[in-house]
């Protein structure tokens, strides 16, 4: 007995595969547009002029935004850090006399994207100066550098003097991580080519 081929049959597998596969890259284009929203590019002038300047990568830069302000300009912490990337007080004042610049701002200043940026940005240039690794120099942005300096003397928290394996403030243990995270969000999304600070053997 002759077999007939079944056309309708392997169509109906290639219009399924078709359906499948446009499905696939509806939801990814849609997943994509949703993440990018969330994960938007402002004031990129005043970032890339910063990044520039300082050599901080922009993955970075937004990364931190992101974390500590969510772009709003005129945020206040509880704590009294000011701005775009937070900045207290007492670090601005430190930052203004860092370099003994002639430029002289008041603390009500930071408000300003372009002033909070650039000393914000400067601050992690220097912090990434002083250590070696993304998580140590997050928990310092976040929990100070003295704090850090005495975890990195203590045993109980790093084993080398240079990594953290715990970090004693639970705060700054979830900041460091919610930096890090945005931070390989945005280097996905827009600067794949940049390269960004190792990390440390912090746990995951």
């Amino acid at each position: 007995m002759k077999r007939t081929f079944n056309w309708k049959f392997v169509i109906g597998l290639i219009v399924t595969f078709v359906l499948v596969t446009a499905a696939g890259l509806v939801l990814r284009w849609v997943n994509v547009r949703y993440t990018a929203a969330s994960y938007p590019l402002k004031y990129e002038a005043e970032i890339d002029a910063a990044s520039k300047k300082y050599g901080v990568s922009k993955s970075l830069i937004y990364g931190v935004i992101k974390t500590e302000s969510n772009f709003d300009p005129e945020a206040r912490s509880g704590a009294g850090a000011l701005g775009l990337m937070q900045l207290m007080p007492d670090t601005f004042e430190w930052l203004q006399s860092y370099y003994k610049e002639e430029n002289s701002y008041t603390f009500e200043d930071l408000k300003n994207p372009a002033v909070n940026i650039d000393y914000g940005v400067e601050l992690l240039s220097i912090l990434s100066k002083r250590y070696e690794s993304m998580d140590t120099m997050l928990c310092a942005y976040n929990g100070g550098l003295g704090n850090v300096d005495k975890w990195l003397d203590n045993t109980d928290y790093s084993d080398d003097g240079i990594h953290l394996k715990v970090v004693p403030f639970p705060e700054t243990d979830k900041y460091r991580r919610l930096v890090e995270q945005n931070t390989s969000i945005y280097h996905e999304l827009y600067f794949p080519s940049e390269a960004l600070v190792q990390s440390s053997v912090l746990s995951r």
